[in-house]
C-alpha cells in the first residue's frame, strides 16, 4: 500500500551525533511535536513528511530527518530485492528523475555497504522501469531524491531520508579554517551553557568562528532554514513547494534583534579572523560580532559579565602537549583575573591537559567531536571571594 507520504503520518526518526540526543529533544519539543523516543544517536516521533519539512528547516542539532515507508523481515538481499521491487516506487519517484541511496546495514550477509546501496536501487529502478517503461538516473550525489535503508539482523526498514546532506553543516562555513567544530556540535555545546542570549558572549582562540557565529544564530533565532535552499523532500512525488514557502517565510518573521548583544570572537591569527568574518558574512551576522586579532589574554572583555567559552587545542605529540600545559594554565590565569562574574567553560577532549586550568569545574558535561571523547567544563567565576558553608561540598 502507498499513500501520500507529504500528508499520511509515520514514524520519523531523526538522527545526530552521539551525545546530542538530548539536545536536539529539547529543539524538537520547543517545535511542539510530541516524542515517542529518545536514544543515543537521535529521537523518534510520528508525524508526515510536510512535517519533516518544518524539522530540517528549523533544527540545529539534527544529522538526518527519515520517514518511515515500509518495515519488513529480509534475511538475505535477494528477501530484500524482492520486497522492495513490490513496493510502489513509481508513486514516490519521478520515473525519469534522480535518486540516490544511503545505508545502515548489520547483517552477516554484508560486508559492502556499496553492494547493498546497488541492490536496493536495482530493486526500485526495475520496479519504475517495469510500471513506466522509464527509469530514473541514480549515483552517490545527495543533491536529489535520497531513499535509506536501516537493516539489523532479520529486520529491514526503508525511509525517505528527508533531508539528503546533512543538517549537521549549517551552510554558512565555506572556509573551515583548522580543525573546526561541527556547527551541531558548536549549537549542543552552546545549548549546555548557562548563557541566556542576551548578556555578552565571549569566544577567544575563536578559530573559523564557529561558536561565536552559532551564538549569533541562536541569540536572534536565525534558524539553519534560512542558509539553504536544497533538501532531499524537494524532489520526491506530491512536493508541495507552498507548505516549504510559507514555512520559510516563519523563519524570517521569527528573526528577531536583541538590543545591545555583545558578542566577542578573538584570535591570535589574521586570516582565522579572516576567514570568521567571512563566515560570519555568508551567516548574515557579521554585524553582530566584535572580532579581535590579539592573543587571548588582551580579548577586550564586554564590562557587564556573561559567558567566556574557550575551545582550545587538544595535543597529539609530545611537543604540542608540553606547549599546551602552558597554554591551559594562562587560560586559567586569564580566567580567574579577568573573568569575575562570568561563567566560564572550556571544551577539551585532553582532560588531563584541563588539570593545568587550575579551577575546579562545577560541572561536566559529555560530548563526542570526531571519534574523540570531551568534556564541556563549566567555571563559575564569582566576583570577589565566594566562601562555601561547610557542609557543602563541590564534586570535583
Amino acid at each position: 500500500m502507498n499513500q501520500d507520504i507529504y500528508t499520511s503520518r509515520s514514524r520519523i526518526i531523526i538522527t545526530c551525533s552521539k551525545r546530542l540526543s538530548p539536545f536536539l529533544e529539547q529543539e524538537v519539543k520547543e517545535l511542539g511535536f510530541e516524542l515517542e523516543s529518545v536514544f543515543a544517536t537521535g529521537v523518534e516521533l510520528f508525524g508526515t513528511v510536510n512535517d519533516c519539512i518544518r524539522l530540517n528547516l528549523n533544527l540545529r542539532c539534527a544529522s538526518q530527518v527519515h520517514y518511515s515507508l515500509l518495515e519488513f523481515p529480509a534475511k538475505n538481499p535477494d528477501e530484500l530485492y524482492r520486497t522492495l521491487s513490490d513496493y510502489a516506487w513509481e508513486n514516490i519517484l519521478a520515473k525519469d528523475g534522480y535518486f540516490s541511496v544511503t545505508c545502515n546495514v548489520d547483517h552477516p550477509t554484508i560486508n559492502n555497504t556499496m553492494f547493498l546501496n546497488v541492490k536496493v536501487k536495482d530493486a526500485i529502478v526495475d520496479r519504475i522501469r517495469n510500471k513506466t517503461s522509464q527509469r530514473p538516473n541514480s549515483g552517490s550525489d545527495l543533491s536529489g531524491a535520497v531513499v535509506y535503508l536501516f537493516w539489523k539482523d532479520d529486520r529491514a526498514e526503508v525511509f525517505v531520508d528527508t533531508s539528503g546532506e546533512t543538517l549537521s553543516k549549517h551552510g554558512y562555513r565555506k572556509i573551515p579554517g583548522k580543525a573546526p567544530m561541527l556547527e551541531a556540535l558548536a549549537t549542543g555545546t552552546l545549548l549546555a551553557t548557562k548563557w541566556d542570549r542576551k548578556s555578552p558572549f565571549v569566544n577567544p582562540m575563536c578559530g573559523s568562528g564557529t561558536l561565536a557565529i552559532e551564538a549569533a544564530l541562536m541569540a536572534t533565532n536565525r534558524r539553519p532554514g534560512l542558509l539553504r535552499n536544497n533538501y532531499s523532500y524537494m524532489h520526491f512525488l506530491g512536493y508541495d513547494e507552498s507548505v516549504h514557502n510559507m514555512e520559510l517565510a516563519r523563519l524570517k518573521d521569527q528573526v528577531k534583534e536583541v538590543p545591545g548583544l555583545v558578542i566577542v570572537a578573538s584570535d591570535n591569527r589574521e586570516d582565522a579572523i579572516s576567514i570568521s568574518k567571512v563566515n560570519a558574512g555568508i551567516a548574515g551576522v557579521e554585524h553582530l560580532i566584535r572580532f579581535q586579532v590579539c592573543d587571548f589574554e588582551q580579548t577586550e572583555m564586554p564590562d557587564e559579565p556573561g559567558v567566556i567559552y574557550f575551545n582550545p587545542e587538544y595535543g597529539e605529540r609530545m611537543g604540542e602537549i608540553s606547549a599546551l600545559e602552558t597554554t591551559y594554565a594562562r587560560v586559567g590565569d586569564f580566567l580567574k583575573k579577568k573573568c569575575q562574574g562570568y561563567m566560564g567553560y572550556v571544551f577539551t577532549a585532553n582532560l588531563e591537559l584541563a588539570k593545568k586550568i587550575g579551577l575546579k569545574a562545577s560541572r561536566r558535561v559529555e560530548f563526542y567531536t570526531a571519534k574523540l571523547d570531551c568534556r564541556l567544563l563549566e567555571y563559575e567565576m564569582y566576583s570577589g571571594t565566594r566562601r562555601e558553608p561547610k557542609s557543602e561540598k563541590q564534586n570535583p
